[in-house]
């Protein structure tokens, strides 16, 4: 029997990445999965071989209603929601006084607005259930600054502290809530913007583990706090970055390493 048997993910920006990765561990799991996605994917069969209750929908998370009926839908279905996963997201950046007022607004409104709105989609049925796990997908760039991650960190400091309320807000209602800050993971949406840029290796080397991560390696920390051993652990913004954000790194480790 799987570690998530019995229970109903809800996942974001299901159709690649961590999104996709966190939705084939919980099926694997034993999790009813219903992913959602601005895009469909063939991937998804992948999924639907492991978990044959999984459905999938085509989904804007900016849009109130459609997220709304894409939650009905699933409630209609299988009578709960146990986890959601909010891994939906863009990434954009650049020094302030070049970003276009469009850019900015339009990279909340997917990181962080669509993250309250499947937040609020869910909770009227977790409140029933006075149990569920809220799980987002925040960034280590929400931890600290970065250079030109102005638009995107912004977003993802903004996703952690409501993440934090929530966990407040819910807490007595049984809701654990959690933000994952992953470091630089090889996605693809990692892969179009960072590609072969010349300060590839000068990020990658951030990570004190000298490597960037993976999709999976982020589902495994989202399948813990999904799971019920985890069952204490709430507000917490856990950053699952190779050591990214553990302190200042000059080389020095370079010389007992080898």
């Amino acid at each position: 029997m799987g570690r998530l048997e019995g229970k109903v993910a809800f996942v974001t920006g299901a159709a690649s990445g961590i999104g996709f990765a966190c939705a084939q561990r919980f099926a694997e799991e034993g999790a009813v999965v219903v992913g959602a996605d601005l895009d469909t994917t063939d991937d998804w069969g992948q999924i639907e071989k492991v978990a044959p209750a999984a459905g999938f929908h085509s989904l804007d998370v900016t849009d109130e209603g459609a997220q709304n009926a894409a939650v009905a839908a699933a409630l209609a279905e299988h009578g709960r929601i146990d986890i959601l996963v909010t891994a939906a997201g863009i990434a954009s950046g650049g020094p302030v006084h070049l970003i276009e007022q469009a850019t900015w607004q339009r990279v909340q409104d997917v990181n962080l607005t669509g993250t309250f709105l499947s937040a609020k989609a869910v909770l009227p049925a977790m409140l029933s259930q006075r149990a569920g796990s809220i799980i987002t997908i925040a960034s280590v760039e929400g931890l600290e600054g970065a250079e030109g991650g102005s638009t995107y960190n912004a977003s993802k400091g903004g996703v952690i502290l409501l993440t934090k309320n929530l966990a407040c807000d819910y807490g007595p209602a049984g809701i654990r809530a959690n933000a994952i800050c992953p470091g630089f993971i090889d996605t693809p949406m990692f892969r179009s913007v960072i590609g072969d840029l010349p300060y590839r290796d000068a990020i990658r080397d951030q990570h004190k583990l000298r490597r960037f991560g993976r999709p999976e390696e982020i589902a495994g920390s989202a399948f813990f706090l999904a799971s019920d051993g985890s069952s204490f652990v709430s507000g917490v913004a856990l950053p699952v970055d190779g050591g990214y954000v553990a302190g200042h790194a000059y080389g020095i480790a370079e010389l007992f390493t080898q």
